[in-house]
């Protein structure tokens, strides 16, 4: 059985997907990217703030599961440079402790939606 979560407090859906669908103890999101989920507005001035968007967005679309970070198991970054993958990861570790974070794959890629520079997604279990 699946349950769908959507949260106004991330941004909505730009396509025929959910934020999130829980089955079982087991949370898959969606890719998060750097809309504010107000004015549906990219936050993009730089890397890090963009970033920041992003994992806000995800904490939000996580809340709305009743889970944190702690609960990620897996996370997914995409990134259109390689080059900026240290203040991303800079920003991205800031959200989990070093010792219990997530495995993770980070991959450059040559286009994301509406052409931001990193899009997140993760697996978290309650």
């Amino acid at each position: 059985m699946k349950k769908i979560i959507n949260t106004p407090n991330a941004p909505a859906p730009i396509g025929p997907y959910n934020q999130a669908v829980l089955t079982g103890n087991t949370l898959y999101t969606s890719g998060q990217i750097a809309l504010h989920p107000e004015t549906m507005e990219l936050v993009n001035e730089d890397i890090k703030t963009e970033t920041k968007q992003v994992m806000e967005n995800m904490k939000a679309v996580l809340a709305a599961a009743d889970m944190t970070f702690d609960n990620v198991i897996k996370s997914s970054i995409f990134i259109s440079d390689m080059n900026t993958f240290k203040q991303i990861n800079e920003v991205y570790g800031s959200y989990f402790d070093e010792a219990t974070a997530p495995a993770r794959e980070t991959v450059e890629v040559a286009n994301l939606p509406k052409f931001v520079n990193v899009e997140i997604s993760m697996i978290a279990v309650k």
